[in-house]
């Protein structure tokens, strides 16, 4: 039999069980992957505890939006997927058909052929924080050698997938975090200058600073309430906040007088919509594929768990981390 990790409710990752099922043939418009790896993310921590930005339409449930596999089945209508290939996941609205089992059916238009130079492993660990990076940094907000970028929690996998990705591009891309262990490792990430928040008491004029006095294009923002009118004094003209998370928690009050004063945007951005976009996804793909095959954007893993030891993995992620990068869990199959 296969297994599958679910929840029957909303009580966090300790409420998961891990349990038997039959694989189920693919529907129309379907492909079924033997999974051979899944990843963990902050998106699931949050959906599990019912505070993400969609929830489940019925328990139990499966978490998990990330995963790498092989093809073994096909449904009626899909064209263009090969059977016995490995194949990934692509992140959107997974309701209850999350990736956490050792098979996994998905809609054909969710899932994109594994790069070629990577592992199973490898594979199931870019998608979401390179296409969540993506979009922002490169669609919208046009990163170049003019635009400055304040990317916060830098130290995340999508913050430092950010920072990978705008260093590309020339941007001077600044980012924040609270220790000074991190310095070194956030440098390397692509970032051009550092603020450590526990050092230092006006983030603001720090940012002037390191401007120029021109003042931030745009803030890559997972924080929340605890960090949003530390930086907007130092919004730049026509700047933009793409704020996809609350880590601390709390929805931020949005910082008005200062928006006022830059024209500012507020813009809550969600990776799924991106996705659900066939031109954006395709661009998308196109752009993290493309640059894992020449080795521009590497995979980072932290660490690797087997499959009964997914609750000790989300034991691990919610803990403070001395390494960084993408937790997986591999299947064994």
């Amino acid at each position: 039999m296969a297994r599958e990790w679910v929840i029957n409710d909303y009580s966090g990752f300790k409420g998961l069980v891990l349990q038997e099922f039959s694989p189920q043939k693919p529907g129309p418009g379907e492909i079924r992957l033997r999974v051979e790896a899944f990843a963990l993310n902050w998106g699931d921590m949050d959906l599990m505890l019912d505070r993400y930005s969609f929830s489940f339409n019925k328990f139990p449930a499966r978490i998990g939006m990330e995963a790498a596999g092989i093809v073994d089945a096909i449904g009626e209508g899909v064209k263009g997927i090969k059977l016995g290939k490995r194949y990934c996941t692509l992140p959107y609205f997974y309701y209850n058909k999350g990736a956490s089992a050792d098979y996994v059916n998905i809609n054909a238009q969710y899932v994109t052929q594994a790069p070629e130079n990577l592992t199973a492993l490898e594979s199931s660990s870019v998608w979401m924080q390179f296409m969540t990076a993506y979009f922002p940094i490169v669609e919208l907000c046009k990163a170049s050698k003019e635009k400055h970028i304040l990317v916060t929690a830098g130290t995340g996998t999508a913050g430092n997938a950010a920072l990978n990705i705008g260093k590309m591009f020339g941007a001077n891309m600044i980012t924040t975090t609270r220790f000074e262990n991190n310095h070194d490792y956030l440098i390397n990430s692509g970032a051009s200058h550092v603020l450590v928040t526990n050092n230092i008491d006006d983030m603001a004029k720090s940012l002037r600073k390191i401007t120029n006095g021109h003042g931030i294009d745009a803030a890559f923002d997972p924080v929340g309430a605890g960090m949003i009118n530390k930086y907007s004094p130092a919004l730049a003209r026509d700047a933009t906040i793409f704020f996809y998370g609350t880590l601390d928690g709390v929805f931020p009050q949005l910082p008005i007088v200062d928006m006022f004063q830059a024209n500012a945007t507020f813009h809550p951005y969600s990776l799924f919509n991106y996705v659900e976009d066939i031109d954006m996804k395709e661009k998308g793909i196109d752009f993290v594929y493309n640059t894992l095959i020449e080795g521009k954007l590497k995979p980072n893993i932290d660490k690797i768990y087997s499959m009964e030891e997914y609750i000790d993995a989300w034991e691990y992620v919610s803990k403070p981390r001395l390494k960084h990068g993408k937790v997986i869990i591999k299947t064994g199959l």
